[in-house]
């Protein structure tokens, strides 16, 4: 058991299922790209699934945070 109690075994199948889920709803927007859909959802949606397990997918959503904050605050100072 690991310092939080939780079996290693069941900790690496946790990690495996949000990859496989996180995956495939991310996979699942970026071809919304091209095809019919809101991939602009999707997409962050799917990355959020697997920040709770992988530190890069957190770091790609604060990415996309702050391209939102700064695309807000140029639509703003243009209006």
């Amino acid at each position: 058991m690991n310092r939080k109690g939780h079996h290693p075994k069941l900790r690496a199948a946790k990690r495996v299922v949000v990859a496989v889920v996180g995956g495939t709803v991310t996979l699942i927007g970026i071809a919304m790209i091209v095809l019919p859909g809101p991939a602009i959802v999707v997409i962050p949606i799917g990355l959020s699934i697997l920040g709770t397990e992988f530190v890069w997918a957190r770091r790609y959503i604060q990415k996309a945070r702050q391209v939102v904050a700064r695309l807000k605050a140029k639509s703003r100072a243009a209006a």
